[in-house]
């Protein structure tokens, strides 16, 4: 029997670990296809100015799976940094530390933010709980109580995903607020998740992906990059015929036994032959992203400030966040310039989606003003963008979302998973998690194990994002 192919779709950390582990194990040929000319995805790296610059705030929490952790650290070594996490909220006017620490909260909490938060408690415990409700609002309000959601949790999602808490599914809150209870932030008050630490690599977060891509290569995996796939033909023989373009207009084709897709679901459905049903296409434009412009500030200072990332939640600031990367790891190099990132959250196409990078520029100023953050002429600014940042779960989604997962799960041999193939709110370490589980479905002998996948996905259900 001839090596079973694998074609993985996408470079982010869910595929450059899925190639990796299949090779590792010797159960495929590997050939992973990448569009871009750098590994990561969003989750990826670049150098500017003799700096290592994220697309955004990204660190790999120590939630990490043990044997997952364990391959990361052998394969970085040195370069990776375990960091205390110093961060910050910007609550009513006053900066709380993130994660929370109990001494700060009393010393520095608006002291009106800290009695309604209390009465809500109280009332909690007198009347009981509320009903949580199918929408974001009303989950986060029966578990946190009024004060905490109308002050930080209701402002910073309209922000971040561009609908009221209410037009948001309850799904949306159960998945990104790790801290969704009174009891749970008593918890994390008392033991910060990882101890308050979190992993660095010195050359940016992306080296993660291109540690496990470049190990993976040397194991027999085929690395495309610059190269996208127009069209997966599904063959009457089985498996799969993919069509690749390049920025230059060349084509080749490649024929795999597997594809495993980590690309959006929705772009992944377009490309199928034959074609998907028009109910499954209708459902999928539904499924809606929220954009983001990253805005790149390079300060004439060793050190813009000690913290690593500021969060933003309230809304005279347009910011959702703003990090600092030469502090994630530690470092003191270059001298005399610093870069900090400011992240917009937006909808492809607005007002803010098209500024000039000057006007970026001076959006982000006006609002290190008004967080009375310091504020230095820029030597420089640039801005990326990411036209699918976050998903965003608006009431009844996951129906759309089902029609599609169905549709695609009845296609012998094709399997999505990871970030963007689910559709899903993860970090790093479940994208990983999910590369991994794929790798054990698949036996020596090609077959994959489909009931072992339905297992794994009940266990996907459960992460919750790590802030």
């Amino acid at each position: 029997m001839s090596e079973v192919h694998v074609v993985v779709l996408g470079g982010g950390p869910a595929g450059c670990g899925a190639a990796y582990q299949l090779r590792r194990e010797g159960k495929a040929k590997v050939t992973l296809i990448e569009q871009s000319q750098m590994l990561g995805g969003n989750s990826g790296s670049f150098e500017v100015a003799g700096q290592f610059l994220d697309f955004g705030s990204h660190r790999l929490h120590s939630a990490c799976d043990p044997d997952i952790l364990k391959d990361i650290k052998q394969m970085l070594g040195d370069d990776l940094a375990h960091r205390d996490r110093h961060g910050r909220i910007r609550l009513r006017g006053k900066w709380l530390h993130f994660p929370l620490k109990t001494t700060d909260l009393l010393m520095r909490l608006d002291k009106a933010f800290a009695f309604g938060a209390a009465w809500d408690v109280i009332k909690r415990t007198l009347f009981g709980k509320d009903k949580e409700g199918d929408t974001f609002a009303s989950v986060l309000q029966a578990n946190l109580g009024r004060t905490i959601c109308d002050h930080f949790y209701f402002p910073y999602s309209r922000k971040l995903w561009g609908h009221e808490p209410d037009k948001l599914s309850g799904i949306q809150a159960h998945k990104r607020v790790s801290a969704g209870s009174i009891s749970k932030i008593l918890k994390r008050l008392a033991k910060p998740p990882g101890a308050g630490k979190f992993y660095y690599p010195r050359k940016g977060y992306g080296q993660i992906s291109e540690v496990y891509a470049q190990e993976g290569k040397k194991l027999g995996a085929d690395i495309k990059m610059g190269w996208s796939a127009s069209k997966v033909v599904q063959l009457p023989e089985g498996g799969f015929k993919i069509e690749l373009t390049n920025k230059d207009g060349e084509l080749q084709t490649l024929k795999a036994d597997h594809i495993w897709s980590t690309i959006p679901v929705t772009i992944l459905s377009k490309m199928i032959d034959p074609p998907v049903p028009s109910e499954v296409l209708a459902a999928a434009e539904k499924i809606t992203y929220r954009s983001m412009v990253l805005v790149y500030l390079v300060l004439p200072v060793d050190q813009w400030t000690t913290t690593d990332a500021h969060y933003f939640p309230e809304a005279n600031i347009h910011m959702t966040r703003i990090s600092e990367p030469k502090n994630y790891f530690g470092l003191s190099e270059p001298k005399k310039t610093t870069i900090v990132c400011a992240e917009l959250p937006c909808k492809g196409g607005d007002d803010i989606w098209n500024m000039s990078d000057e006007e970026l520029g001076q959006l982000i100023m006006k609002d290190m003003e008004t967080a009375e953050l310091p504020v230095h002429q820029p030597l420089k600014v640039f801005s990326k963008r990411l036209p699918q940042a976050y998903p965003i779960y608006t009431m009844g989604y996951e129906h759309d979302l089902e029609a599609m997962d169905n549709w695609i799960d009845a296609i012998p041999n094709l399997l999505i998973y990871g970030r963007q193939g689910f559709f899903a709110h993860d970090n790093t370490h479940h994208a990983l998690y999910m590369a991994y589980s794929a790798v054990n479905c698949l036996d020596n002998e090609g077959n994959f194990n489909h009931q072992r996948w339905l297992d794994y996905r009940k266990i996907f259900a459960t992460h919750v994002v790590e802030d």
